[in-house]
């Protein structure tokens, strides 16, 4: 720079000081000191972190990626309402399941007690039919005493049917339990709150629950045939140990009891009149009933099945029972030999899976009118079970024929 222009810059940067200085009442020595410093104008004068505060928005974002939707992100332990219903019902349906669990390790336990006291009668009475067969004298106290026992051991074996009785009850009970679990289960998808895991929770314990309802279904059968085949089993050996006592007491061999050889019928002509001795009647909703005609004086044969009874499932409660009871009676009443067809009836609407599952409702059903035919006193050799489809129907059915 030449020297006349940094001359006049440094007077002008001096008059400039002295009229400053002169105006705040600065001296000019002052204003000599100040020129040597010169202004600085700050064009920024917030420090970086208020800047950073105050220039914020907008901003860019990160980039969502698809394992942060799928993973922790958003899949977080939650605990609602809803799931501490789920826990609780977890915990009834373990309550439920352990009761199951009793129930099949009691009638188990029955079941190796009954085959163990039937195998104590069958050697009283084995033994005593050899020595009969080889010869004895009459009133030996050997065969005698092998008599008490074979008694003794029916008796035991009557004794558990009391128990499997009271272990029927206790299953039906069961099952009652877990039907109003079920409803329970399905009445809580329908509560507010609830995030994704609790539905899955829902489905899960909704399958165990019908898991274990065909359990329980699959114990009271076992339960229903073991008093069944128990009862006629006593019925039929005390017969035949009363007559083994009498050849006991003779020495000689006999054989079966009579009271266990029932006479066979010879189906006899009646009028033609008393053909149409069945008339369709209505009964409770959901049932229709093919009642006997009270004018017909004689029954005539039957050449075929008939159908006795139409039980309709379109709903949980169908009270069938004392309808079938009454018609089954007449039945035997009118033909005391008669055998009877329970027929289950599933619809055919629907997919392969669907059908499926109709006929697996439609069996269970049948089971359960099976075991109130036995409960009613008609025993299972005189029942046969069968089961088809038809595309007349709505709901699962269970037909009766009488033959």
């Amino acid at each position: 720079m030449p020297r006349n222009q940094m001359t006049f810059r440094n007077a002008f940067a001096l008059t400039l000081g002295v009229l400053l200085c002169s105006s705040f009442g600065v001296t000019a020595a002052a204003a000599q000191q100040t020129v040597s410093k010169p202004i600085e104008i700050n064009t920024y004068p917030m420090n970086e972190e208020l800047r950073s505060q105050i220039y914020s928005k907008p901003a860019k974002m990160d980039d969502i990626t698809p394992d942060q939707v799928r993973g922790k992100t958003y899949f977080e332990p939650t605990q609602t309402l809803v799931t501490k219903k789920v826990e609780e019902l977890n915990s009834d349906l373990g309550l439920l399941q352990n009761k199951v669990t009793i129930l099949s390790a009691n009638l188990n336990s029955l079941q190796r007690e009954g085959e163990g006291k039937a195998a104590e009668y069958y050697a009283a009475v084995a033994t005593i039919n050899t020595q009969l067969q080889s010869g004895t004298t009459p009133g030996n106290p050997r065969l005698l005493k092998r008599v008490s026992q074979a008694e003794s051991s029916l008796e035991n074996l009557g004794s558990s049917v009391a128990t499997l009785n009271q272990l029927g009850a206790e299953a039906a009970t069961t099952s009652s339990e877990a039907a109003y679990l079920l409803e329970a289960i399905r009445a809580a998808y329908g509560l507010s709150g609830a995030v994704e895991e609790d539905h899955v929770r829902l489905a899960e314990l909704e399958d165990g629950v019908n898991n274990t309802m065909v359990i329980i279904e699959r114990l009271l059968n076992n339960v229903n045939d073991d008093i069944t085949r128990t009862t006629t089993y006593l019925s039929s050996e005390r017969n035949n140990l009363r007559t083994l006592a009498l050849a006991v007491s003779n020495g000689d061999l006999y054989g079966k009891s009579l009271s266990n050889r029932p006479f066979s019928s010879v189906a006899t002509a009646y009028e033609a009149s008393a053909d149409a001795s069945m008339s369709a009647t209505a009964g409770s909703p959901g049932m229709s009933i093919g009642s006997y005609n009270p004018g017909a004086q004689r029954p005539a044969a039957l050449a075929g099945p008939r159908a006795l009874v139409k039980i309709k499932f379109d709903r949980a409660d169908v009270n069938y029972e004392e309808p079938v009871y009454v018609a089954i009676n007449e039945a035997l009443q009118r033909y005391p030999d008669a055998h009877f067809d329970l027929v289950a009836v599933h619809p055919t609407r629907g997919n392969a899976a669907e059908i499926a599952i109709e006929s697996t409702k439609a069996r269970r059903n049948a089971e359960k009118v099976l075991r109130t035919l036995t409960q009613m006193g008609l025993p299972l050799d005189r029942v046969d079970l069968s089961h088809k489809q038809s595309p007349e129907a709505v709901s699962n059915e269970v037909h009766i024929y009488v033959r």
